[in-house]
C-alpha cells in the first residue's frame, strides 16, 4: 500500500479522500490556496503546503506547484479528486514522469476519453451504443454541416469536443439558427476549454441520465457497481441523484454494464471511472466516460458497500481489487442531494461565513461537507459545500429519510439550496421514478 499521498484538491472530497487514507494508513499531504489554510482536511492532514494565490489558475490549477509539493514531502503518489486536473492528461502525464503515481487512468486513456469525438469512436468499436451524430467534429461548410443536420434530424445539439460539466453545448430546433449556434458553441468551447472544436448529435427529446460506475486494477480484473440515476438536473448540473435507478431491470442492467466492462478492457482501463448514457425508450445512448471519481459516488457505495475511494488506492498501489463481480451485491436504495451555498430563487453563489451548523442523523444518513460552524465559504470556487445521502431497504424509505434529513439541516449566515431540494422531494412526479433530464429545468421556468 502506497505511504503517502498528495490530495490535490479540496473541499468535501479532499476530506473524504483523507478519511480513506487514514483507515489504510496512509500519510496524507494537503496542498491548498491561501484562501483555504482553514479547510477541515488541511487542518486534519499530516502535512500541508501552501501552492498559491486564491485564484484557481494559481493554486488548485497549477501543476508545477502541485507536482513540488509532492517532492519536498517525499510522497508516492498524488489523488486529483474531481473536477480541477482530475481529468486533464497533461497533468497526469508530468505526474508520472515526475516519477510520482498519479491516482487515475494512464494519460493516453484520459486524453482518449476527454475528447468527447474520439470517445464516441472508440465506443462505437467497442460496440457501446451511441446517439446519433456527425461520427466526427464539423467542419466550417455550412451546406455540409446543414445535410449532416438533416441527415440527423431536428433538433440537434451541438456540443464541444474537449467539453464538460454541461458547458458549451447549445440545442438546435431548425436550420435557419444552425450556423449562429454552431458559431457561438465554437467561442464558448474554445473560451471554457481552450479548443474550439464542436460536433452535432441527435437531441433526444425526454430522456433520462443514467451512468455505471467501474472499476479496473492493472492486473487485468474489472467489476461494475450497478447504475445510478442522475436525471434531476438544472442546466445540465446534476441536483438530486440516485442508485439503482428506478425501473432499469435485471436483465437490462447487466447488459449494459457487461459492456462497459468489457469497453474498459478494450481501452486499457486502470482505476474508478464512470460511463455516462441518455436513455430512452428502453435504449442506452453512450455520451462520454469520465475518467474519475464522481461527486455521486457516494449512493453506489450505500447499496455496494464498496468503498470507491480505498479501491482507487489499491490499484494506485498496484494492488488488485478487493473483490470480484460475483462478490458485489445491490441492497436497498440510495439518494444523494447536493447542498449549494446559493440563493434558491437566482442560483447566484452566497459566499459568507457560517454562523450556526446543525446535521441531521439517524438510521441510513450520510453527510459528506467539509464545512463548520464559523467556517467561511470562500468566493472563489464552487458553490458546493455538501452533499445529503440517504439510504432505505426500499425507494421510498430512502426518500422519505431524505425529507426528514432536510428539514433537520440547518445551516445559517449563508444562503442555501436546501428549500429547491425539499421541493424536489416531495414532488409527486420525483416520487414516482424515472423523470427525464428537462423536468426540473421546465418545473423551474428555466430555458434549457
Amino acid at each position: 500500500m502506497l505511504k503517502k499521498i498528495v490530495i490535490a484538491n479540496r473541499g468535501e472530497i479532499a476530506l473524504r479522500i483523507l478519511r480513506a487514507c487514514k483507515e489504510l494508513k496512509i500519510k496524507t499531504v494537503a496542498v491548498h490556496s491561501i484562501a483555504d489554510r482553514d479547510l477541515k482536511h488541511v487542518l486534519l492532514a499530516d502535512e500541508t503546503v501552501c501552492i498559491g494565490p486564491t485564484t484557481s489558475a494559481e493554486s488548485y490549477l497549477n501543476i508545477p506547484a502541485i507536482i513540488s509539493a509532492a517532492e519536498i514531502t517525499a510522497a508516492k503518489a498524488i489523488h486529483p479528486g474531481y473536477g480541477f486536473l482530475s481529468e486533464n492528461a497533461d497533468f497526469a502525464e508530468k505526474v508520472e514522469r515526475s516519477g510520482f503515481i498519479f491516482i487515475g487512468p494512464k494519460p493516453e486513456t484520459i486524453r482518449l476519453m476527454g475528447d468527447k469525438v474520439s470517445a464516441i469512436e472508440a465506443m462505437k468499436k467497442a460496440g457501446v451504443p451511441c446517439v446519433p451524430g456527425s461520427d466526427g467534429p464539423l467542419g466550417k461548410d455550412i451546406k455540409t454541416n446543414k445535410k449532416i443536420a438533416n441527415r440527423i434530424g431536428y433538433p440537434v445539439i451541438i456540443k464541444a469536443s474537449g467539453g464538460g460539466g454541461g458547458r458549451a453545448m447549445r440545442v438546435v430546433r431548425n436550420e435557419s439558427d444552425l450556423e449562429k449556434v454552431i458559431t457561438l458553441t465554437r467561442s464558448e468551447a474554445k473560451a471554457a476549454f481552450n479548443n474550439s472544436m464542436v460536433y452535432m448529435e441527435k437531441f433526444l427529446e425526454n430522456p433520462r441520465h443514467i451512468e455505471i460506475q467501474v472499476l479496473a486494477d492493472i492486473q487485468g480484473n474489472v467489476i461494475y457497481l450497478a447504475e445510478r440515476d442522475c436525471s434531476m438536473q438544472r442546466r445540465h448540473q446534476k441536483v438530486v441523484e440516485e442508485a439503482p435507478a428506478p425501473g432499469i431491470k435485471g436483465e437490462m442492467r447487466k447488459k449494459i454494464c457487461e459492456r462497459c466492462a468489457k469497453t474498459c478492457l478494450d481501452i486499457d482501463y486502470r482505476g474508478a471511472g464512470t460511463f455516462e448514457f441518455l436513455y430512452e425508450n428502453g435504449e442506452f445512448y453512450f455520451i462520454e466516460m469520465n475518467t474519475r471519481i464522481q461527486v455521486e459516488h457516494p449512493v453506489t457505495e450505500m447499496i455496494t458497500g464498496v468503498d470507491l475511494i480505498k479501491e482507487q488506492l489499491r490499484i494506485a498501489s498496484g494492488l488488485p481489487l478487493s473483490l470480484k463481480q460475483k462478490d458485489v451485491k445491490i441492497h436497498g436504495h440510495a439518494i444523494e442531494c447536493r447542498i449549494n451555498a446559493e440563493d434558491t430563487n437566482t442560483f447566484l453563489p452566497s459566499p459568507g461565513k457560517i454562523t450556526r451548523l446543525h446535521i441531521p442523523g439517524g438510521f441510513g444518513i450520510r453527510w459528506e461537507s467539509h464545512i463548520y460552524a464559523g467556517y467561511t465559504v470562500p468566493p472563489y470556487y464552487d458553490s458546493m459545500i455538501g452533499k445529503l445521502i440517504t439510504y432505505g431497504e426500499t425507494r421510498r424509505i430512502a426518500i422519505l429519510r431524505m425529507k426528514n434529513a432536510l428539514s433537520e439541516l440547518i445551516i445559517d449566515g449563508i444562503k442555501t439550496n436546501i428549500e429547491l431540494q425539499q421541493k424536489i422531494i416531495e414532488d409527486s412526479n420525483f416520487f414516482k421514478g424515472g423523470t427525464n433530464i428537462h423536468y426540473l429545468g421546465k418545473k423551474l421556468g428555466l430555458q434549457e
